[in-house]
């Protein structure tokens, strides 16, 4: 069965391993000098490598698969570089394996084959009783990449060959997309024409997309890289970085699936034009992760506090702990899912120079309604 039917893509079963590709050409500070996170609920924390051939890293992602825990995260010279890739690691019970690069812009500009391009924010996720999807974007810039896909059926040790996604289809553009009766509701967005949220649809029984109208459209907020939660009654929310950096985290609620959007609003939780990520827990309350701070705040942008929130509604939202708070260093770009047991596992960038995670149990942290 082709990948996709009313897109057509071409997809090549060939199959890329991850060994031999680490190495420690570069070697960050050591553990020495990186804080532990002091709250209620706090697991482990941990970096995903020491070292590694590349220099910067950004925009990490993490799913968990029958056989374990998967992060992955582009890295490269610096963000934007021609050699920046997609790069992968899987935690074994010896920890986590040496990063893999699986993915790069090599031979994706039409006008040269042998003209690299960076890659951009990866996107994880599992199929349930199916592959391990790893989306990301291809171009010179975020106003002109595209979508790329490509697949693992072991848990992230091999990758299929990467495929381009259907023409005006860019796939969970930072954030982990959600099931929504049988397809993927990928929140996405651009930035080509403004900064505006859109949402798209994946059938991946038919390899079909589709995909929403832009939600913010003339006077309304500028906004990027919504996150999803669900709601008891069947309704789904959106957070969404706004463009404003001494702005706030915008809002969007849906009672038909996905299909249509209310207006952004603000909520009460500040931001500095940086990236979160949120998730519905099993018990029905919400966690958020994301910069408390304004882009006029602590430098670097706004990004040197990292914390954790919790909600019971999606409204009204309760600190809880503090991941890192670090004058003049950069923390952000979290990614944020729930385990099998009920635990929570974090990835976020760490001073651009390492990919950390940190464990949190939500049945110990000190929020309203909670243990």
């Amino acid at each position: 069965m082709p990948l996709f039917r009313r897109f057509r893509s071409s997809y090549v079963p060939r199959f890329l391993a991850l060994g031999g590709l680490a190495a420690s050409l570069l070697a960050p500070p050591a553990n020495a000098d990186a804080a532990e996170p002091d709250f209620p609920g706090v697991k482990r924390a941990e970096f995903v490598y020491e070292t590694a051939s590349f220099p910067e890293c950004h925009a990490a992602t993490i799913a968990e698969t029958p056989q374990g825990l998967v992060a992955a995260w582009f890295g490269g010279a610096q963000e934007g570089a021609a050699d920046v890739g997609i790069w992968v690691s899987c935690r074994t019970a010896e920890g986590w394996t040496a990063p893999a690069e699986v993915a790069t812009g090599q031979g994706a500009d039409a006008k040269g084959p042998a003209k690299r391009l960076p890659c951009w924010n990866p996107v994880l996720f599992q199929m349930p009783r199916g592959p391990l999807l790893l989306f990301y974007k291809v171009g010179p810039s975020p106003s002109a990449w595209w979508g790329m896909l490509t697949k693992s059926d072991d848990g992230g040790v091999t990758w299929s060959a990467p495929a381009k996604l259907p023409q005006g289809i860019l796939g969970p553009i930072k954030n982990k997309p959600i099931l929504v009766n049988g397809k993927l509701l990928c929140p996405t967005s651009s930035e080509h024409d403004g900064w505006r949220v859109h949402f798209e649809f994946y059938d991946p029984s038919t390899g079909e997309w589709s995909r929403t109208g832009v939600i913010n459209e003339g006077d309304a907020p500028q906004a990027i890289q919504p996150t999803l939660l669900t709601h008891g009654d069947g309704s789904l929310q959106a957070l969404c970085r706004d463009r404003n950096g001494d702005g706030s985290i915008l809002s969007t609620r849906s009672s038909d699936g996905g299909k249509t959007w209310s207006p952004l609003k603000p909520l009460a939780l500040p931001n500095p034009n940086s990236g979160i990520d949120a998730v519905t827990l099993k018990d029905g309350r919400h966690l958020l992760v994301y910069n408390p701070t304004r882009r006029s705040g602590p430098s670097p942008r706004g990004r040197a506090k990292l914390s954790v929130a919790v909600s019971a509604d999606g409204e009204t939202w309760t600190d809880v702990g503090v991941l890192e708070n670090e004058p003049g260093k950069e923390f952000s770009y979290p990614a944020v899912i729930q385990l099998a047991d009920g635990t929570v596992a974090i990835a976020y960038t760490w001073r651009r120079e390492r990919i950390r995670v940190v464990t949190l149990d939500p049945a110990a942290m000190n929020y309203p309604g909670g243990n």
